[in-house]
């Protein structure tokens, strides 16, 4: 017998305003079902509707709460919460004549007449106020969750370093707080301690406690961070960038050798990863593969995700990665360069990488081509492809560089390695005052290289 919890079910619900056409809408609502998937639901239904905005009380109107109601056993009306008045001399008259109505028979989930189960969550692909989630709850008798809700869910389950977590947690406690809700308890003063607050106050409270705290820790986790990258600021670095699932992880594999996480499913990666191009190139040149962009990102994740973003601002070089075999794939590279636009990354070099090639047809390549000519075309899995968007980094850094000769006492021979490091050797003499390189590297590189030469 599976003992296994049963998978929860879910209900898609999309609104179409006039702005947004049917492609866009039905592109909305697809990638919110991949969301919900990646938390482990099953949708098992979609309910949309055209509206002028998503301003309702109940999101949707009647007709449409009605349809959705009956997928999840609900009523389809906004009840209110508060009991009916009745006087106590008639409840207890009720009361007496009534009897205590026996447990109904749970039903076994394996039996074939068994009732079919009720979808337990409705996802709406909009952000909603608290008011219109109580609302659609009362209506529907499920849990009602919002595109941001689902979108922080997944970053809560899928960071892993210290710093991630942090972060997460931070913009969990900023959506929960607006939308925590009086219990039946909830308006009752406290006695003692915290006399004269409310269940609700105390929460919130606790939570603006808990957020204080979290930052403090992060800013201590993020000033070491800031240390290493300012240990790398004269090193050559190119950034990952663009929208989730573009395949980013994949290419970064295939360029540095590294055993990052590649997954199909929506932010596989939360985490920012920093490794050396290969074959590695002298002076080195370091990839970054960073968090995934989606429509509708919480602000409370961009603006949490400090550091992976300032590994962009950072980069020498942005590569934008995007799913060319998707048919939203413009819409999502302008999602990407929204974002970057809102940090100020968006000064940096960048070139258009069009992943995933192998799935385009020739008819789509050409529209690509003609669109996009300055683009780099590739399939991350096919390594004569990687091996020349590689061959293109370099060249982009190389037009950078400049030559130099650097004379390394004999005094200082320590430093030699220093100097392989950031720069590339040409050649090497002597003479009576020490080793004589001739280098070539970045500008900042060979300056901060003569500068440490010249505090001997």
């Amino acid at each position: 017998m599976d003992t296994r919890p049963p998978v929860p079910l879910a209900v898609l619900v999309g609104i179409q305003t006039p702005e947004v056409d049917d492609v866009a809408h039905a592109a909305s609502l697809e990638e919110l079902g991949r969301l919900v998937k990646t938390l482990g639901y099953e949708v098992v239904g979609t309910v949309s509707q055209r509206r002028d905005g998503t301003g309702a009380g109940a999101v949707l109107g009647s007709g449409k709460l009605a349809e959705l109601a009956a997928i999840t056993g609900g009523s389809g009306v906004v009840s209110t919460m508060a009991p009916p008045p009745r006087a106590k001399a008639r409840q207890r008259f009720e009361g007496a004549g009534e009897a205590t109505p026996a447990p109904e028979p749970v039903p076994d989930p394996g039996a074939e007449d068994a009732p079919a189960r009720r979808p337990g969550h409705v996802v709406v692909d909009h952000e909603l106020s608290p008011s219109q989630i109580r609302n659609l709850e009362r209506a529907t008798g499920a849990q009602v969750l919002d595109r941001t809700g689902i979108i922080v869910e997944i970053f809560h389950r899928h960071a892993n370093t210290r710093e991630a977590r942090l972060q997460v947690e931070m913009a969990r406690l900023k959506y929960v707080a607006p939308r925590l809700r009086e219990s039946s308890g909830g308006g009752e003063r406290r006695q003692g301690p915290g006399a004269g607050e409310s269940n609700l106050d105390l929460d919130r409270r606790k939570i603006r406690d808990r957020l204080a705290e979290l930052k403090e820790q992060l800013d201590g986790v993020q000033r070491d961070g800031d240390h290493r990258r300012s240990a790398r600021r004269d090193q050559l670095r190119v950034a990952l960038v663009g929208y989730t699932n573009a395949g980013k992880s994949s290419l970064m594999r295939a360029l540095t050798g590294s055993q990052v996480l590649v997954e199909d499913k929506l932010f596989a990666t939360l985490d920012t990863t920093v490794r050396i191009l290969q074959p590695e190139t002298r002076p080195r040149v370091l990839v970054s593969d960073t968090v995934g962009f989606i429509k509708q990102l919480p602000h409370d994740l961009v603006a949490s995700f400090r550091s992976t973003l300032t590994e962009a601002l950072e980069a020498s070089l942005l590569l934008y990665v995007v799913d060319a075999s998707d048919p939203t794939h413009e819409a999502q590279l302008e999602v990407s360069r929204a974002v970057l636009r809102e940090i100020g990354a968006d000064a940096v070099p960048s070139r258009l990488v069009l992943n995933k090639m192998d799935r385009v047809d020739a008819a789509g390549r050409a529209a690509l081509a003609e669109k996009h000519p300055d683009a780099i075309p590739l399939s991350a899995h096919a390594p004569e492809d990687v091996g020349a968007l590689r061959d293109t980094i370099v060249a982009f850094f190389e037009e950078s560089m400049v030559e130099d000769v650097l004379t390394l006492p004999y005094a200082r021979q320590g430093l030699i390695g220093d100097v392989y490091e950031s720069a590339r050797v040409l050649s090497e003499d002597y003479d009576e005052n020490g080793r004589v390189l001739r280098v070539r590297g970045l500008p900042g590189a060979i300056a901060r290289l003569k500068r440490n030469l010249a505090a001997g």
